[in-house]
């Protein structure tokens, strides 16, 4: 069982490490890799160049913002009611069943998610969440919360990813403001590595040195009613 929409994952500096692309093609799940132009050779030797989708950008300083528009369009070009979007680090797909998670095959997921999704006229955006918050007391989906790291958004939206720091968050909160729905599915988890664990990425372009705290601060200015900075697990 194959996912009915395209499926996107932006990687950089991670020829050698893209942890996602590994788990797709070993599920045998197509997706596209997005890469920029001065890592093509690397990520060819790798993959291939049919796996390859090459922005024409580079080293922006903006994170991953444009290459996430792009996709974005790229999607719609393609005539995709819907497109998903994944982070390079992420290990598996796991299934929640009766207390336990267990690794799945990652086609059968997808498809699941987009059938349920897919039930509904005004979801925008849904996803699946983190392994690590996969608790047996969870409810199957959870409502109108933030999404991350695996992104199923429909594309006719008249919201695009901006800023340059907690994207995910800030693309929730615009498509939640404006009266849409978002879905984080507890059924179905992502099984993936902690942001600064991996290089790479935007851990060297947005992590490092008081990059936690710029992230916070500009959430806070996007959305002064919702978000505010505090310090928490010894980190803003």
């Amino acid at each position: 069982m194959k996912p009915r929409y395209p499926i996107y994952v932006i990687s950089k500096g991670r020829a050698d490490r893209c942890l996602t692309a590994n788990f797709l093609i070993r599920d045998e799940v197509p997706f596209k890799l997005v890469i920029e132009p001065q890592e093509r050779e690397l990520y060819e030797n790798r993959y291939g160049s049919g796996q390859l989708l090459v922005l024409p950008f580079s080293n922006l300083g903006q994170g991953s913002i444009p290459a996430r528009n792009w996709v974005w369009a790229h999607a719609l070009s393609s005539g995709a009611e819907r497109h998903w979007i994944l982070d390079d680090n992420i290990r598996a797909i796991h299934r929640s069943y009766e207390g336990k998670r267990f690794r799945c095959k990652a086609g059968p997921a997808f498809r699941a998610l987009e059938d349920f999704t897919d039930r509904y006229e005004n979801v925008a955006i849904s996803g699946m969440n983190y392994h690590m918050f996969g608790l047996p007391r969870n409810p199957p989906f959870f409502r109108n919360v933030h999404v991350y790291s695996c992104l199923l958004i429909r594309n006719d939206l008249p919201f695009r990813w901006r800023g340059r720091y907690n994207e995910d968050t800030d693309l929730c909160l615009q498509v939640l403001s404006a009266g849409w729905c978002t879905i984080l599915c507890n059924v179905f988890l992502v099984y993936k590595m902690q942001s600064m664990l991996m290089k790479g990425g935007n851990t060297d372009e947005l992590y490092k040195g008081d990059g936690r705290l710029k992230m916070a601060r500009s959430l806070e200015r996007l959305w002064p009613f919702v978000v505010t900075t505090q310090r928490r697990y010894k980190r803003p």
